[in-house]
């Protein structure tokens, strides 16, 4: 495995970030999880775009320009001789003290780039759906930290993760502090009721495979919109899923208990898996 890290590529056992890293420090950075499907990046641009806004709200000055950002994540793929696989790309606040303060982080940002494979679920899941859990660990306050920064301080994902896991579960559904459904705690929730699709309007991140999913629901004429719902209307659901660049797209048959639909993946859902599937190999950028 060969890393890009600020213009270089080094072996796994080489690619090393100073201690003194503020990303490392203080998990002042942002990310981007992204996919490549038979040597076509998905969404490319749209990623980059979020890792960019991201880095500009945390007045983090990326070293790069985002065509040669663009270049570094094919690079990589190339370099790996990776075909389908997942690319992490990564931006810190760069080396500093051991103090909170940015303006004492000296040189540039540290931009990292690793490609490899993942499997976020076993593949059976995808089939036959996943049973999931509500925590008590509720979603940061947006005016706190808020959900569009897809930073490196991921610690409150952990912490619900950490529950869903203790409890036996993959996954797990996050509430925002007003008692309404946010998101899980590394996917986007989907619900679909009387032939329409429901997702939360905020207290989340604006996924890009779930505008991918919402554009494939436009093009099948299936009625979509953003707005809050509570576990209640999770539990009584026709169908459910969840989106992510790891994720994909992967059914919810349970949640806390509670039967979603006849307990099987829904008509609805499985259309938009395929047609997703398809448009994986179609919108991105080739390598």
């Amino acid at each position: 495995m060969k890393i890009y890290i600020n213009g270089k590529f080094y072996s796994k056992e080489n690619a090393t970030v100073s201690v003194f890293d503020h990303g490392f420090l203080y998990g002042d950075g942002a990310f981007e999880g992204i996919r490549a499907y038979d040597r076509l990046v998905f969404r490319l641009d749209e990623h980059i775009a979020r890792l960019y806004e991201t880095c500009h709200t945390m007045m983090i000055k990326v070293p790069l320009t985002k065509k040669e950002m663009g270049k570094a994540i094919v690079s990589t793929l190339k370099e790996n001789k990776i075909e389908n696989g997942y690319i992490r790309a990564i931006v810190t606040r760069g080396v500093g003290d051991l103090g909170l303060d940015p303006r004492k982080c000296y040189g540039a940002p540290t931009v990292i780039v690793i490609s490899d494979k993942i499997s976020l679920y076993p593949a059976e899941l995808y089939k036959k759906g996943m049973d999931i859990i509500t925590v008590p660990t509720v979603k940061n306050h947006p005016e706190a930290l808020n959900p569009q920064l897809k930073s490196l301080n991921y610690l409150n994902n952990i912490l619900a993760k950490i529950e869903a896991n203790n409890a036996g579960y993959n996954e797990a559904i996050m509430m925002d502090g007003s008692g309404y459904v946010g998101e899980c705690t590394g996917d986007n929730i989907v619900i679909i009721k009387d032939g329409k699709l429901s997702t939360p309007p905020h207290g989340r991140l604006k996924g890009i495979t779930l505008a991918a999913v919402m554009d494939l629901a436009a093009k099948f004429k299936i009625p979509a919109e953003e707005r809050l719902f509570t576990r209640h209307e999770v539990y009584n659901a026709d169908e459910c899923f969840l989106t992510g660049t790891a994720a994909e797209i992967i059914p919810i048959v349970k949640v806390d208990g509670r039967v979603i639909g006849n307990g099987k993946p829904g008509a609805i859902t499985n259309k938009l898996i395929t047609a997703f599937h398809t448009v994986t190999r179609k919108d991105g950028v080739k390598y």
